[in-house]
């Protein structure tokens, strides 16, 4: 979906449309997605490099980019976790985006949120007011969110509820790190981490265990065979009472 046009094709000129937002849930990983023409773009929306020939995501996030107006646009796009670290010409083209200060934020949701496909997804956000002469040229963090574990189950498909929705963007628009939530990442943090966005990198939900109390574990030990023993000891009385 996009919205808000601000200049068309008109008169057969080759530009492109250019808007101030664009949104979009383009088909996953598309294989066969027009690789062969990519080279001699007209538009020349492939200038940072060509996605592979068996994976498209890279092609829409490039022309998406390229829709959005200079200095101003934002594209907000839903991908798969694989655009995330996979190397290869989507990794150059992920260097390339990060590097010219375009990528805003990164955000993780559940699996399962789609009929099509089960698979957890990730929303990209891409900001050109970041760029020289932007509004936003000096921001240079990326804000990394964890959404993936706050879902409302469903028998077929699970769901974001309104509380899920704005706490998302309220992270978003505070730009702060939040415990086992969310990350301010800056551009060397990602850099040292190679251009690698994988959200586990930068936001730790890990939840350590409860420390055993080991000396409690054995007096409950302890405890238990002084029962058992008394049981067997009953036990054994009974029986011998029956055999005579």
């Amino acid at each position: 979906m996009v919205q808000h046009p601000h200049q068309s094709c008109a008169g057969g000129k080759d530009r492109l449309m250019k808007f101030n937002m664009v949104v979009a849930n383009p088909p996953f990983s598309l294989d066969k997605w027009g690789q062969d023409e990519a080279e001699n773009d007209r538009f020349n929306r492939f200038w940072r490099g060509i996605p592979p020939k068996s994976k498209g995501d890279y092609a829409f996030i490039s022309h998406m980019i390229e829709a959005a107006l200079e200095k101003e646009g934002r594209v907000a796009v839903v991908a798969p976790h694989g655009v995330l670290f996979r190397g290869g010409a989507e990794g150059r083209i992920r260097r390339r985006l990060i590097e010219d200060n375009l990528l805003d934020a990164v955000i993780g949701l559940p699996a399962n949120l789609f009929p099509t496909t089960g698979i957890p997804v990730a929303i990209l956000v891409f900001d050109r007011s970041r760029e020289k002469g932007g509004t936003n040229e000096k921001r240079r963090d990326v804000v990394f969110i964890d959404a993936s574990r706050e879902y409302e189950s469903g028998k077929n498909q699970n769901t974001l509820a309104e509380g899920h929705i704005e706490k998302i963007v309220a992270t978003y628009e505070a730009r702060k790190d939040v415990d086992k939530y969310a990350h301010v990442a800056s551009f060397e943090e990602i850099q040292e981490n190679d251009f690698n966005l994988n959200i586990p990198r930068y936001v730790d939900t890990f939840e350590e265990e409860e420390e055993i109390d080991i000396d409690a574990v054995q007096r409950e030990i302890d405890q238990l065979e002084k029962e058992l023993a008394e049981v067997r000891a009953k036990m054994a009385q009974k029986l011998a009472e029956i055999e005579r």
